[in-house]
Protein backbone atom coordinates (compact mmCIF):
# COMPACT_ATOMS: atom_id res chain seq x y z
CA UNK A 1 0.00 0.00 0.00
CA UNK A 2 1.43 3.38 -0.98
CA UNK A 3 2.47 5.59 1.54
CA UNK A 4 -0.20 8.01 0.15
CA UNK A 5 -3.07 5.86 0.87
CA UNK A 6 -1.86 5.15 4.51
CA UNK A 7 -4.48 6.75 7.31
CA UNK A 8 -4.10 4.16 10.47
CA UNK A 9 -1.01 5.73 12.55
CA UNK A 10 0.21 3.85 15.53
CA UNK A 11 1.82 4.83 18.72
CA UNK A 12 5.06 3.49 17.55
CA UNK A 13 5.77 5.68 14.21
CA UNK A 14 7.18 8.02 17.12
CA UNK A 15 9.93 5.28 18.54
CA UNK A 16 10.47 4.34 14.63
CA UNK A 17 12.03 7.91 13.51
CA UNK A 18 13.79 8.17 16.76
CA UNK A 19 15.57 5.24 16.21
CA UNK A 20 15.92 5.76 12.13
CA UNK A 21 16.13 9.43 11.94
CA UNK A 22 13.17 8.95 9.28
CA UNK A 23 9.34 9.08 9.34
CA UNK A 24 7.19 6.59 8.50
CA UNK A 25 6.22 7.64 5.01
CA UNK A 26 10.19 8.06 4.21
CA UNK A 27 11.39 4.77 5.19
CA UNK A 28 8.18 3.45 3.25
CA UNK A 29 9.26 5.49 0.30
CA UNK A 30 12.76 4.32 0.66
CA UNK A 31 11.30 0.68 0.89
CA UNK A 32 9.61 0.74 -2.23
CA UNK A 33 12.54 2.08 -4.42
CA UNK A 34 15.17 -0.36 -2.89
CA UNK A 35 17.36 2.02 -0.83
CA UNK A 36 17.07 0.18 2.57
CA UNK A 37 19.63 -2.23 4.13
CA UNK A 38 18.33 -5.66 5.34
CA UNK A 39 17.20 -5.03 8.84
CA UNK A 40 15.46 -1.11 8.04
CA UNK A 41 13.73 -3.29 4.90
CA UNK A 42 12.08 -5.92 7.45
CA UNK A 43 11.67 -2.76 9.80
CA UNK A 44 8.96 -1.53 7.27
CA UNK A 45 7.46 -4.77 6.24
CA UNK A 46 6.85 -4.92 10.05
CA UNK A 47 5.07 -1.88 10.41
CA UNK A 48 2.78 -2.19 7.46
CA UNK A 49 1.50 -5.29 8.74
CA UNK A 50 1.17 -3.42 12.27
CA UNK A 51 -0.48 -0.08 10.45
CA UNK A 52 -3.08 -2.79 8.40
CA UNK A 53 -3.65 -4.40 11.80
CA UNK A 54 -4.19 -0.86 13.57
CA UNK A 55 -6.82 -0.43 10.39
CA UNK A 56 -8.38 -3.32 10.81
CA UNK A 57 -8.65 -2.58 15.11
CA UNK A 58 -10.51 0.84 13.74
CA UNK A 59 -12.46 -0.49 11.41
CA UNK A 60 -14.68 -2.64 14.20
CA UNK A 61 -13.99 0.22 17.28
CA UNK A 62 -15.98 2.62 14.67
CA UNK A 63 -18.77 -0.27 14.03
CA UNK A 64 -18.86 -1.03 17.70
CA UNK A 65 -19.81 2.73 18.08
CA UNK A 66 -22.24 3.20 15.27
CA UNK A 67 -24.15 0.07 15.93
CA UNK A 68 -24.58 1.03 19.72
CA UNK A 69 -25.05 4.85 19.01
CA UNK A 70 -28.91 4.53 19.34
CA UNK A 71 -29.05 4.32 15.76
CA UNK A 72 -30.48 0.81 15.07
CA UNK A 73 -33.69 -0.19 17.06
CA UNK A 74 -32.88 -2.30 20.26
CA UNK A 75 -33.32 -6.00 19.22
CA UNK A 76 -32.11 -9.93 19.28
CA UNK A 77 -30.54 -8.96 16.04
CA UNK A 78 -28.77 -5.88 17.29
CA UNK A 79 -27.72 -7.60 20.11
CA UNK A 80 -26.04 -10.37 18.39
CA UNK A 81 -24.53 -7.96 15.95
CA UNK A 82 -22.66 -6.20 19.03
CA UNK A 83 -21.26 -9.63 20.17
CA UNK A 84 -20.01 -10.56 17.00
CA UNK A 85 -18.60 -7.42 16.67
CA UNK A 86 -17.06 -7.10 20.12
CA UNK A 87 -15.24 -10.61 18.90
CA UNK A 88 -14.03 -9.80 15.87
CA UNK A 89 -12.76 -6.38 17.52
CA UNK A 90 -10.83 -8.47 19.93
CA UNK A 91 -8.68 -10.73 17.25
CA UNK A 92 -8.33 -7.42 15.77
CA UNK A 93 -6.62 -6.30 18.46
CA UNK A 94 -4.99 -9.83 19.10
CA UNK A 95 -3.53 -9.40 15.96
CA UNK A 96 -2.08 -5.81 15.93
CA UNK A 97 -0.44 -6.41 19.43
CA UNK A 98 1.35 -9.20 18.14
CA UNK A 99 2.32 -6.74 15.02
CA UNK A 100 3.69 -4.34 17.60
CA UNK A 101 5.38 -6.83 19.36
CA UNK A 102 7.06 -7.67 16.08
CA UNK A 103 7.61 -3.64 14.73
CA UNK A 104 9.92 -3.64 18.46
CA UNK A 105 11.45 -6.57 17.72
CA UNK A 106 12.63 -5.51 14.46
CA UNK A 107 13.58 -2.27 15.58
CA UNK A 108 16.60 -4.05 18.34
CA UNK A 109 18.78 -4.99 15.78
CA UNK A 110 19.14 -1.14 14.32
CA UNK A 111 19.65 -0.06 17.85
CA UNK A 112 22.16 -2.44 18.29
CA UNK A 113 24.11 -1.15 15.21
CA UNK A 114 23.55 2.03 16.55
CA UNK A 115 25.55 1.70 19.86
CA UNK A 116 28.45 -0.11 17.73
CA UNK A 117 28.77 1.68 14.16
CA UNK A 118 30.50 0.52 11.61
CA UNK A 119 32.76 2.61 9.06
CA UNK A 120 29.85 1.96 6.19
CA UNK A 121 26.61 3.38 7.66
CA UNK A 122 28.68 6.78 9.75
CA UNK A 123 26.31 9.69 8.19
CA UNK A 124 27.74 10.93 4.77
CA UNK A 125 27.63 14.41 3.10
CA UNK A 126 24.86 15.89 1.20
CA UNK A 127 26.71 15.56 -1.87
CA UNK A 128 27.63 11.74 -1.51
CA UNK A 129 23.72 11.06 -0.48
CA UNK A 130 22.25 12.68 -3.43
CA UNK A 131 24.90 10.51 -5.40
CA UNK A 132 23.56 7.42 -3.94
CA UNK A 133 20.43 8.25 -4.53
CA UNK A 134 20.92 9.04 -8.32
CA UNK A 135 22.74 5.98 -8.55
CA UNK A 136 20.10 3.75 -6.60
CA UNK A 137 17.85 4.48 -9.96
CA UNK A 138 19.63 2.93 -12.17
CA UNK A 139 23.24 3.89 -13.29
CA UNK A 140 26.06 2.68 -15.63
CA UNK A 141 29.78 3.27 -16.05
CA UNK A 142 30.76 3.96 -19.75
CA UNK A 143 34.21 4.33 -21.86
CA UNK A 144 33.92 6.62 -24.27
CA UNK A 145 35.26 4.73 -27.95
CA UNK A 146 37.52 8.13 -28.99
CA UNK A 147 38.45 10.02 -26.01
CA UNK A 148 38.28 6.83 -23.52
CA UNK A 149 37.33 8.71 -20.94
CA UNK A 150 35.11 7.17 -18.56
CA UNK A 151 32.21 8.59 -16.48
CA UNK A 152 28.59 6.92 -14.85
CA UNK A 153 25.52 8.09 -16.37
CA UNK A 154 22.20 7.78 -14.51
CA UNK A 155 18.68 6.94 -15.41
CA UNK A 156 18.00 10.58 -14.51
CA UNK A 157 20.31 11.89 -16.82
CA UNK A 158 23.12 12.68 -13.99
CA UNK A 159 26.90 12.13 -15.13
CA UNK A 160 29.20 11.49 -12.32
CA UNK A 161 32.55 11.83 -12.58
CA UNK A 162 34.80 8.28 -12.66
CA UNK A 163 36.82 9.11 -9.83
CA UNK A 164 34.05 9.90 -7.71
CA UNK A 165 32.54 6.71 -8.42
CA UNK A 166 36.14 5.21 -7.26
CA UNK A 167 36.14 7.07 -3.80
CA UNK A 168 32.76 5.50 -3.69
CA UNK A 169 33.49 2.45 -4.31
CA UNK A 170 36.57 2.47 -2.85
CA UNK A 171 34.64 3.05 -0.05
CA UNK A 172 32.75 0.24 0.13
CA UNK A 173 29.39 2.18 -0.57
CA UNK A 174 29.09 0.77 -4.71
CA UNK A 175 29.74 -1.98 -6.30
CA UNK A 176 29.94 -2.34 -10.47
CA UNK A 177 29.55 -5.55 -12.92
CA UNK A 178 33.02 -6.12 -13.98
CA UNK A 179 31.81 -9.16 -16.44
CA UNK A 180 30.96 -6.53 -19.11
CA UNK A 181 33.31 -4.49 -21.10
CA UNK A 182 33.18 -0.72 -19.97
CA UNK A 183 32.54 0.47 -23.66
CA UNK A 184 29.25 -1.38 -23.03
CA UNK A 185 27.93 0.03 -19.74
CA UNK A 186 28.77 -1.91 -16.25
CA UNK A 187 25.80 -1.59 -14.04
CA UNK A 188 26.94 0.53 -10.99
CA UNK A 189 24.88 -0.38 -7.95
CA UNK A 190 24.88 0.70 -4.41
CA UNK A 191 25.74 -2.04 -1.82
CA UNK A 192 24.85 -3.09 1.68
CA UNK A 193 26.83 -0.57 2.72
CA UNK A 194 25.80 2.06 0.05
CA UNK A 195 22.18 1.29 1.40
CA UNK A 196 23.20 1.47 5.16
CA UNK A 197 24.37 5.18 4.86
CA UNK A 198 21.61 6.72 3.23
CA UNK A 199 19.67 5.72 5.68
CA UNK A 200 22.05 6.41 8.69
CA UNK A 201 21.61 9.59 9.85
CA UNK A 202 22.01 11.73 13.49
CA UNK A 203 19.36 9.42 15.85
CA UNK A 204 18.12 10.46 19.08
CA UNK A 205 20.19 9.04 22.00
CA UNK A 206 18.17 6.06 24.04
CA UNK A 207 17.55 8.63 26.57
CA UNK A 208 16.09 11.32 24.25
CA UNK A 209 13.63 8.09 22.23
CA UNK A 210 10.25 8.94 23.54
CA UNK A 211 8.09 5.99 24.55
CA UNK A 212 5.05 4.53 23.63
CA UNK A 213 2.10 6.15 24.73
CA UNK A 214 0.00 4.33 27.23
CA UNK A 215 -3.49 3.29 25.94
CA UNK A 216 -5.32 1.00 27.99
CA UNK A 217 -5.84 -1.70 26.28
CA UNK A 218 -4.41 -0.21 23.42
CA UNK A 219 -0.73 -1.96 23.03
CA UNK A 220 1.09 -4.59 24.68
CA UNK A 221 3.16 -2.64 27.76
CA UNK A 222 6.73 -2.42 27.03
CA UNK A 223 8.56 -5.02 28.87
CA UNK A 224 10.07 -4.55 31.83
CA UNK A 225 13.70 -5.04 29.93
CA UNK A 226 13.01 -2.25 27.98
CA UNK A 227 11.64 0.51 30.51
Amino acid sequence: MPASARRAVSPLDQRIEAVTGHDTDTLWAHRDSGLLDEPHARLVDQHRELVQAETGVTFYRTLLHRLSSGEFPVDAALLARIGRTVDQLKEAAVVRDAAARAVIAALEPIVAADAAPTPGAEPISAADRATLLAIAGGAKLYEHLLTGRMSVTTASGTRIPYAELQRLEGGGLVSRDTGRPVHAGQTVALTEAGRAALVAVRRLPPAAMPGTPARPGAWPSTPAHQR
